[in-house]
This record gives C-alpha cells, structure tokens and sequence, in this order.
C-alpha cells in the first residue's frame, strides 16, 4: 500500500472512531428501548433500521468545522453517509453481542448523560457572556506589571561616570560615532551594568533612578542623553526601538493575562451559581462519611 493509500484508510479510520464516539448519544437510545420515529426523507435503510435527512442533518451539523471541511474535500456528504452507514452496522453488531446490555457500559452512559444535563444546567444559569471592561483589564495589567512592557517601549542603556568632565567627553564621542557599549564596558563605573555595555533591557517602571527616568521620556531613540547629576555620579542614557521579536512576546503575555482574568471571572460565577444552589439544599452528612473525612490528608 501506497503512502497516500495509507493517509486515506487512516482518515477514512478516524472519522469512524469519532463517529462511534459520537455513538454514545445512540447507547442511550438502546439502553432505554427506544427507536428513532419513522420519519419522511430516509437515505438509507440498514438491515431495515432508517437514516433519515433529519439525522443526517444533525449529525453533520454537529460535526466541528474543520472536519467537516475534511469531509468536503474528500468525498462531502456522500462518504458520510457511507460512514453512517457503517457506524449502523456496527451498532447492530454490537446488540448481537449483548453490548447494550452490558452493565459497565450502562454506568459509563449514565455518567455521560449526567454530565451532559449538568452541562446544559449550567449553561442555562449562567447566560450573559462573561465580558471583561476595559478598566478591570487596566487594573489587573497594573498588577502585573511587572511582566509587561510599558506604553514606551524602548530599550534602555546606560553608563554612569564618576565627574562632570568624563561625562562631558563621553558623551561628544558617542555624538562623533563613538560606541555607546564600548566605552560602558571601559569607562562606566555602574557594576551591574558594566559588563553588559549598559545595557538596561526593555524600559519598565523604576528600572532606573528618578533623574534618569524623567530623562528617558523626553529622548529620541538613537540619541544620547546630556550627563544627568544624580548622587551616584553622572549618567549618560540612551535609547533604542525594540525588537519585534519582544514586542511580539509582550503581546503573547497580555492575551494570556487576559484570559487568566477571564477564567478567574468565570469561576466566579460558576462558584456564584453553586453557593446559591447549595444555599437552598438541605445537606445531612451520614455517619458513614467520617471515614472520609479521616482519610484526608493521609497519603
């Protein structure tokens, strides 16, 4: 067998497998006795049982966009119907086997369903979409602020040289072309930053001293700063445009800070919505559950 025959008898495998994932809904049906209604519109009749346009329907309007687009390239709504067909045979196969009569099967259907009716329970009580306004994401960047690039995103270098004369001179070499790193490395007597030509990262608050900060927003990328008096020594700065590599990065983190606000609402409402439930019950804990109040903790 080819590679591409491979690839299609794996695909054509796939789907099967999520069409008998999605055979469940029908294990319902077999455990409780019932048969889909004879309806108009039939496509198909296996061993006598009816697909009819209607199920079709459903079944392809369940199916999640991207495999339906598979199916469309494929073979379309032909080959799933094929594929229905074969999922019937399969579900008959397996009554033959007494499969619908198995209790383990029976108790995994049942949770299934619970779950689902759980699911349409809270969906149901917690309606309104769950939005975030612009200052409660305001506020929670601010609290992470830590992480994030400010609205000045410039990268942040610097040199500090002990008098006003050295200050002087370094600052008209780098204004002739001098190297701003070089002569930090050399000449800066900052010994976190020294080694690293000056070299601050990206601007963030109280990265530097106040002097040097007031400093830094009224330069021009590209250009030096006049020596800075602060009690340390003088400080010559300068700024650079960022990567977008780190501007990329910064955007990465926002969304996902965004989305852990957005969770951190939604379990607040879902939390809302028990406590209210529970508020209303009437809850007795039986003897019995002493032991597993007495397990806690213990492994």
């Amino acid at each position: 067998m080819t590679r591409s025959s491979n690839g299609s008898v794996n695909g054509v495998a796939g789907r099967l497998v999520s069409l008998l994932v999605g055979a469940i809904s029908g294990t319902f049906l077999l455990l409780t006795g019932c048969t889909p209604p004879s309806e108009e519109g039939v496509l198909a009749l296996v061993n006598g049982r009816q697909i009819t346009q209607t199920e079709f329907d459903t079944r392809w309007g369940e199916l999640a966009e991207a495999t339906r687009a598979r199916y469309e390239k494929e073979g379309g709504k032909r080959l799933f119907l094929d594929e229905l067909i074969t999922r019937e045979l399969l579900m008959q196969e397996a009554r033959k086997l007494g499969l619908d009569q198995n209790d383990a099967i029976r108790d995994r259907a049942q949770r299934y369903r619970e779950q689902l009716i759980l699911d349409e329970l809270l969906k149901d009580r917690i309606k309104a979409k769950v939005e975030l306004s612009k200052e409660e994401l305001d506020a929670f960047y601010e609290k992470h602020a830590h992480e994030l690039l400010t609205p000045l995103k410039v990268q942040v270098s610097q040199m500090l040289l002990p008098n006003i004369s050295a200050a002087k001179d370094l600052e008209h070499q780098v204004n002739q072309g001098g190297d701003f790193a070089k002569f930090a490395q050399r000449y800066s007597i900052d010994g976190k930053t020294k080694a690293k030509g000056g070299d601050l990262g990206p601007y963030r608050k109280e990265l530097v001293v106040p002097e040097v900060d007031a400093v830094i927003h009224t330069l021009k990328p590209g250009l030096i700063s006049a020596p800075i008096k602060t009690d340390a020594g003088y400080y010559l700065v300068k700024i650079t445009p960022l990567d977008k590599e780190i501007i990329q990065a910064d955007v990465a983190v926002r969304e996902r800070l965004r989305q852990e606000l957005l969770n951190e609402k939604r379990r607040k409402r879902f939390d809302g919505v028990i406590a209210d439930i529970r508020a209303k019950a009437i809850i007795r804990l039986a003897d019995a559950s002493r032991y597993v109040a007495d397990d806690v903790g213990t492994r």
